[in-house]
């Protein structure tokens, strides 16, 4: 195991739970922050090129890290160590973990599909339809236009066959049944989804941050509103809900993709909104003029808790995304990052 505890001032964040734990997906390694600990590196990810992460929501010790090359991996000690989960050959792109069912877990590819998994992640079958539906013709990555993934997964908190699929480029789809039936596109919605966030309060209220933009839907995607005064990002990375008021919604974005993702020629910024109020550009904590990445966004436990990531390390909230200060920075500037996760508190 190699270890480093690099942290900002004292390496610890005064306003945040001591247990809190997470993990962040680089280009290259998985990395387990805590603000007590400081960073420490999972083993086992050498040369296994990671894509993105899922902790699981069930307050077991497990994760799963998806790869370009090396299909699935899982770690059963909170990210410190990585072992082969199945899919093998295939270029994982998302992974999510239902909190629904325990055990479902759910891995989207390139070229896009989707495979579910009931035993935590030791056999897989995939799912089929995605390449029926209509706007499939239509799909396609910009960077590589001869194909396309699965962007991001999001699972209804109560009903386990309830999945959306944001597809990059072209769609957000969704099933009822688990991928026995899906419900393409619809007119008005988001064709670039980067992240889909839903309050477990209001499962029904979609947040998109999207390439084209911010959209919200209060019918579970049959249509969609696009509320962008005061937004001053058109191209939008990550959204996140305060856990404790679901009209408390904060996203990051940038001014076009390449200054989104890529550390050192980025200008990424955070915005906050309450209900159906204008958009707020988050200072306390955020450079200006901006340059970081667009960070990745997630909730936390506790009403006000969210946390963030850019380059230089993992950042907290603890009233709603207000004010934000820094936890713990990670022993190397990454260039980019792929994923971020709160670990599920230990049990027993």
């Amino acid at each position: 195991m190699t270890e480093s505890s690099k942290a900002f001032g004292e390496g610890e964040s005064k306003g945040h739970e001591r247990e809190a734990r997470l993990l962040v997906v680089t280009a290259t390694e998985v990395l387990a922050v805590d603000p007590k600990e400081g960073v420490v590196r999972g083993d086992g990810l050498e040369g296994r090129h990671p894509t993105c992460l899922a902790t699981d929501p069930w307050g077991q010790a497990r994760a799963w890290c998806g790869t370009a090359e090396s299909g699935l991996l899982r770690s059963h000690d909170r990210g410190r160590s990585w072992e082969p989960s199945g899919l093998p050959g295939q270029h994982v792109m998302s992974v999510a973990a239902s909190p629904a069912r325990e055990g479902l877990v759910w891995a989207g590819t390139e070229p896009s599909a989707l495979w579910r998994s009931t035993d935590g992640g030791v056999n897989w079958e995939q799912m089929e339809g995605l390449e029926e539906l209509p706007s499939s013709s239509d799909w396609a990555f910009p960077p590589k236009p001869e194909t396309h993934h699965v962007r991001w997964i999001a699972c209804h908190p109560d009903r386990a066959g309830r999945v959306w699929l944001a597809i990059e480029a072209g769609a957000l789809v969704g099933t009822a049944d688990g991928g026995g039936t899906w419900k393409d596109r619809v007119p008005g919605g988001p064709r670039d989804t980067h992240e889909l966030a839903l309050h477990p309060s209001r499962p029904d209220v979609l947040r998109v941050a999207a390439g084209d933009g911010y959209f919200e839907s209060e019918d579970g995607g049959e249509s969609w509103t696009t509320p962008r005064d005061g937004l001053g990002a058109g191209y939008l990375r990550s959204v996140a809900i305060d856990p404790g008021d679901p009209d408390v919604v904060i996203v990051s974005g940038a001014s076009r993709p390449r200054t989104t993702y890529v550390a050192g020629r980025s200008d990424g910024r955070l915005f906050r909104r309450e209900g159906l109020g204008s958009w707020e550009r988050i200072g306390p904590g955020w450079p200006d003029p901006p340059e970081t990445i667009a960070p990745l966004l997630i909730s936390g436990r506790r009403a006000g808790e969210l946390w963030a990531a850019d380059e230089r390390g993992v950042h907290g909230s603890t009233d709603g995304g207000r004010r934000w200060e820094p936890v713990a920075a990670f022993p190397a500037t990454p260039s980019n990052l792929r994923g971020l996760a709160l670990v599920a508190p230990r049990v027993g």
